[in-house]
């Protein structure tokens, strides 16, 4: 069977970079969000919010910040936690790997008390396999910790590619099925103490979540993104120990 699957690629071939360079060729090439990449939200004792990642986390699809992912999820930790002082940081790379996060992003984190990483649409897009991205995100992972303390470790699930309407078929099948491969490789480093994997829900990827690229969150997907991080995003408190999901009281 895998030797048939790789006979059918090898004859899909043409046809799929045919397609990857029209996608390339015709796909708006919008900016990062402006203003600062980070922030503060209330008052109260600092609750600090590292997001670090690909170009969701530089804002693409969004105008400033605050719109995007990093800005929405510092909005619901400061609704969840009025008594507290959020204080926020986007860092992001527009086409980054998780090699390129790893060696370009992760120096410049701070102490945290909770880090969110937004990875896997490149990695899906440069056909890395499974075992690669496995590899680089528990890198990232350990640096992070090394960093910001021992804190809680999110990892975004890879969103599903194969419902990005800007990709035609066959293409779509075949990064879709890459994602899921890639997103399944993140899951399995919930074994680590503190690391949490919260999944992207394909609903969320309806045509009116989408950027005028048709291939990054707008504001509104962006938002609703956010609001499902959150529900399960754990957050340090007093006592926390790894592997602790705290919630809002």
């Amino acid at each position: 069977m895998a030797v048939l699957r790789l006979f059918l690629l090898f004859l899909m071939a043409p046809v799929l970079v045919a397609q990857a360079v029209r996608v390339r060729r015709t796909t708006p090439r919008l900016p990062g969000a402006t203003g600062p990449i980070e922030g503060t939200l209330g008052t109260g004792r600092p609750l600090r919010l590292t997001v670090i990642g690909e170009s969701t986390v530089d804002g693409v699809g969004a105008l400033t910040h605050m719109d995007a992912l990093t800005g929405q999820l510092a909005l619901g930790l400061a609704r969840a936690y009025p008594d507290r002082e959020v204080q926020w940081h986007a860092l992001g790379i527009t086409g980054a790997s998780a090699r390129v996060v790893l060696d370009e992003l992760v120096p410049r984190v701070r102490e945290a008390d909770v880090v969110v990483v937004v990875l896997g649409v490149n990695d899906t897009l440069e056909l890395h396999s499974a075992a690669r991205y496995r590899r680089d995100l528990l890198a990232i992972v350990v640096e992070v910790r090394r960093r910001a303390g021992d804190v809680p470790v999110v990892l975004a699930g890879v969103p599903p590619l194969a419902s990005f309407p800007s990709l035609p078929r066959p293409l779509r099948d075949l990064l879709g099925a890459r994602s899921v491969a890639l997103d399944q490789a993140a899951r399995g480093l919930t074994r680590l103490p503190g690391v949490t994997h919260i999944p992207l829900a394909p609903g969320l990827l309806r045509p009116g979540m989408f950027a005028a690229d048709r291939f990054h969150p707008g504001p509104i997907g962006y938002r609703a993104w956010a609001a499902a991080l959150s529900e399960g995003l754990p957050i340090v408190t007093d006592g926390w120990h790894p592997g602790e999901v705290a919630r809002p009281s």
